[in-house]
């Protein structure tokens, strides 16, 4: 499954990775890289639980590209 991540830096330097389709799924690492490995992890274990709870798994992002 694909998810769409937003990552910022905040003032103190540190990368925030966000997935906006799983509410308060968030992670953070000193770079970059380590941000996106982090949130994975985070995604993975958010839908085990929801999958755990019987709660609905929202569907993955489906993006076109079109160049013009």
């Amino acid at each position: 499954m694909r998810y769409r991540v937003l990552i910022e830096q905040d003032e103190d330097g540190v990368f925030v990775a966000e997935v906006p389709s799983l509410p308060g799924c968030i992670s953070q690492g000193e770079s970059r890289d380590e941000a996106l490995s982090n949130v994975r992890e985070a995604i993975a274990l958010y839908l085990e639980s929801l999958e755990e709870h019987g709660d609905p798994v929202p569907p993955p992002i489906t993006e076109e590209i079109i160049e013009v």
